[in-house]
């Protein structure tokens, strides 16, 4: 704006043709003519930038069409923009209807659409899954969809697997789906059974959170034991093919239809097992039945939950009741769910550390900052030491 101000007041002294004022400003003279003659049309309002923006779109929607499109969202507020375009083109077929990302932009504009809200989700578990060549090194746990008894009772099947055999190890209609009931029916197998290397679930509750590492009550009490979490990637069951294939049998043999109550359903789950681990030939175990492959772990349930072990050199801290870490006198928030458990800090940077449950790394504390993000932050810039 100053250039253009100095090139009008050097043209006003009519000392200088336009040319040599368009090479001492590095324009062209098409461009000094144009500034110019706004300057004679507006004056020194002139001179400031307009909008580039199309006086008229070819590509716009007419304020007719725009109206259809707003009735039909009223009529359908719960309609998107793909549904409204396909209702419109049933109604009038003959007409030009915008594309649908146009009228969803429309609608925006109108207020018609709220956006949705950001919904936390379970962090993803990145380390690669385990291939099972052997009983116990992989079981699969998860919940088959619930159903109602003929008596109307609700009942949630959770059952158990073993990667490698296809053995069931259990299918219990519990009363919640909470990590309570879980872990009650878990400690019964694990006092049958031994301990396993890992269990595959979902990332669903109890199984999994929304806390550091994707932990819940649940899987921490597994890590205690030893065992590994596998969590198979949002929307991906076929990571645990072999268990939902299962709850595939199970439903055919034991819900279609349901039985007239809980208690007789629960007998049906236990007269599946047997028919499943002992009867049932399976095509992958070469015709062979999981219960002449199977063995218990070696691994024993122990008498006392042991503390969980960290390297030398990593400084041990206990989380506060409301979830907190202190260092140097402050706190910093990590989450409810480690609440009077034990972390393990390792300094990879001075100050900057990498932060342990056992041996789940879940997430990043800055000392110097007081900062903890359970996903790996940026290289923070080093501060220079100044001496005096």
């Amino acid at each position: 704006m100053d250039q253009r101000n100095a090139l009008v007041a050097e043209w006003l002294k009519r000392e200088r043709p336009v040319a040599e004022l368009s090479r001492e400003y590095g324009i062209s003279r098409k461009t000094a003519h144009k500034w110019l003659k706004r300057f004679q049309e507006h004056g020194r309002a002139g001179l400031t930038e307009r909008s580039r923006a199309p006086h008229h779109s070819p590509q716009a929607i007419d304020e007719r069409t725009a109206a259809a499109i707003i009735a039909e969202r009223e009529k359908r507020p719960r309609w998107g923009a793909r549904k409204i375009r396909q209702s419109l083109e049933r109604q009038k077929p003959e007409a030009e209807w915008p594309a649908a990302s146009s009228i969803g932009e429309l609608l925006k504009r109108e207020g018609l659409i709220q956006a949705r809200r950001t919904r936390r989700k379970t962090p993803p578990y990145t380390e690669p899954l385990a291939h099972a060549t052997a009983p116990n090194q992989v079981w699969c746990a998860d919940f088959k969809g619930w159903f109602y008894c003929g008596d109307g009772v609700r009942c949630d099947p959770f059952t158990v697997t073993d990667a490698w055999s296809r053995y069931l190890l259990r299918c219990r209609a519990t009363e919640k789906t909470d990590g309570p009931h879980v872990r009650a029916v878990m400690e019964a197998v694990f006092r049958e059974y031994g301990l396993p290397e890992a269990i595959r679930t979902d990332n669903g509750s109890p199984f999994a959170s929304r806390a550091p590492g994707g932990l819940s009550r649940l899987s921490m009490w597994w890590l205690q034991l030893g065992i590994r979490h596998e969590r198979i990637e949002p929307g991906c069951p076929q990571q645990n093919g072999r268990h939902e294939r299962m709850h595939r049998t199970l439903k055919q043999e034991t819900a279609s239809p349901p039985a007239a109550t809980r208690s007789r359903q629960q007998q049906a789950f236990l007269d599946f097992e047997r028919l499943y681990n002992e009867q049932r030939p399976h095509e992958a175990l070469e015709g062979k039945t999981p219960a002449e492959l199977y063995v218990g772990s070696a691994r024993c349930y122990p008498a006392r939950l042991p503390e969980l072990e960290y390297p030398r050199g990593v400084h041990l801290r206990r989380i506060s009741q409301q979830g907190s870490l202190k260092w140097r006198s402050e706190r910093t928030f990590l989450s409810e769910v480690l609440a009077r458990q034990r972390v393990g800090l390792l300094e990879t940077e001075e100050e900057f550390f990498e932060v342990y449950y056992g041996p789940l790394l879940i997430g990043w504390f800055d000392g110097r900052a007081h900062l903890f993000e359970p996903e790996r932050p940026r290289p923070r810039s080093r501060r220079k030491v100044t001496t005096v």
